[in-house]
């Protein structure tokens, strides 16, 4: 049986919660500090800065395969190795000032908003029971599927996956083989939906900030999306029924429990604060290490960490119980992707540096010779970087790229940023860290007993289920 969940949860939350009242207090009045620094200069840098990224890509690739063990015990010190790859040169490299700038701002504006927003939707998701909806059978997966995939565009990619993964792991119980299931999953749940609103992934949302309207996406990838989403639940339900012969009718359904209702507000909750920090601009209320943080960001993070203990206070004890509702998951998410958000920071500034940079050849590919931006080639590129890249900014790179005026971007070149939303979205299921929720789906996958592909395992199911749909989205979309 799991353990409690409560006393397990202090660290997840205590250690975020006091990074943001750090934070806050740092930068009052009395404490303030702006040390003024920058960053790193894309242009300047050698290509051997981006070998820590590989270097943890490869870790965790590999080290569950070839030392599961050592891997299980210590990928936390793992992966703060190669992080500390990137942080020692770039003392000297940077500076004091430069340095601190340089980690406050990824971890300030981008990882410590991200970890709230996951610890979150994991926590109030975790806290909803349903049973005896499903029932395993080809038809109840594949509908199963289909909800999720709509419902991800309004609760985000993450949001729809922590809501759904656990009632179709335990409705496919008596199920001799799962794992194309959870793959299928983490295709459609957890990065296709995702792309019909800003609200379902992260790139789509930093379009809404840069100026696209908010329906722009439901019109322009609509088609894409149904019929990427109609291919993939099509030849999921023909697998499924194939496999399914092996193991006969399913079982009663059984009488049917929703636990944990208030979770449902609060994951109501949760896209509220996420949509109204996009959308009002607050003055600025701290400015810490050189980054100023407005009162719409506190808000959403402090609104998020409320959230969460607001889900641990009102949840019954039997619904985390009857979940296998354990912190594991999002401790590991947190541990990996923090290291991830650092040895990321100099590849992305490569990318920045464009025509520049040592990934000027990538650059180059996007455009034909007269400078015209090539949709399809902005559509591969921008996916196969979001694959193995934090999709959100890779989006925000390309989308500059190709001339980052909105007006224009979703008028005369709405072919280009159709390609680019696209790629980012939907190339994120490649791999298990090209979404954030693709890992932790697969985390509670094996927390649950489901053996789970190795990192090029996953890479090859994608490579022979999801990229003959590619070739066929750019031969009819971008070509």
């Amino acid at each position: 049986m799991p353990s409690r969940p409560l006393p397990a949860c202090r660290r997840v939350i205590a250690l975020p919660l006091l990074a943001l009242l750090a934070v806050i207090a740092a930068g009052s009045p009395a404490f303030a500090a702006d040390v003024g620094g920058h960053g790193f200069v894309g242009a300047e840098l050698a290509g051997w800065w981006a070998v820590p990224f590989a270097g943890l890509l490869l870790s965790i690739a590999l080290m569950p395969l070839l030392a599961p063990d050592l891997w299980h015990h210590h990928y936390g010190k793992i992966a703060l190795g190669w992080a500390a790859l990137v942080i020692l040169p770039m003392l000297p490299t940077l500076g004091l000032d430069g340095s601190l700038y340089e980690l406050a701002h990824v971890g300030l504006l981008e990882y410590l908003p991200f970890i709230l927003l996951l610890l979150a939707l994991f926590t109030a998701a975790g806290g909803l029971r349903l049973d005896g909806y499903f029932d395993g059978s080809p038809a109840s997966n594949t509908a199963s599927l289909a909800v999720g995939t709509l419902l991800a565009s309004f609760t985000g990619t993450t949001g729809a996956a922590m809501l759904l993964v656990r009632p179709l792991i335990r409705a496919n119980a008596w199920r001799t083989r799962r794992v194309h299931t959870m793959v299928f999953f983490i295709f459609l749940v957890a990065n296709i939906g995702g792309s019909l609103t800003p609200m379902g992934d992260p790139p789509l949302f930093l379009g809404f900030l840069k100026g696209v309207p908010f329906f722009w996406p439901t019109v322009h990838l609509f088609l894409p999306m149904l019929l990427a989403a109609g291919l993939l639940l099509g030849g999921y339900y023909l697998l499924d029924r194939r496999l399914a012969i092996v193991d006969g009718a399913p079982p009663p359904k059984g009488q049917r429990v929703f636990e944990g209702k208030a979770n449902l507000f609060l994951l109501g909750a949760i896209v509220a604060a996420v949509l109204f920090s996009g959308i009002w601009q607050g003055p600025v209320v701290v400015s810490f290490l050189g980054i100023e943080l407005g009162a719409q960001a506190l808000v959403r993070d402090l609104a998020l960490v409320a959230i969460t203990l607001a889900s641990l206070a009102l949840t019954p004890k039997s619904a985390r119980l009857a979940n296998e509702f354990g912190w594991g998951p999002i401790l590991e998410v947190a541990k990996l992707f923090a290291a991830i958000f650092v040895t990321i920071v100099p590849v992305l500034a490569m990318l920045k540096a464009g025509l520049s940079g040592p990934f000027a050849p990538l650059v180059q590919a996007v455009s034909d010779p007269s400078g015209a931006p090539i949709p399809a080639a902005y559509f591969w590129v921008t996916g196969i970087l979001s694959s193995f890249l934090d999709n959100a900014p890779t989006y925000l790179v390309f989308f500059n790229l190709a001339g980052g005026d909105p007006l224009v971007m979703t008028t005369s070149q709405a072919a280009t940023l159709t390609a680019i939303s696209v790629g980012a979205v939907f190339m994120g299921a490649n791999t298990y860290i090209g979404n954030a929720p693709n890992f932790m789906v697969r985390a509670i996958a094996d927390e649950m007993g489901i053996r789970m592909p190795s990192f090029f395992g996953y890479v090859g199911w994608s490579a022979a289920i999801l990229l003959p749909v590619f070739v066929l989205l750019a031969v009819l979309f971008f070509l």
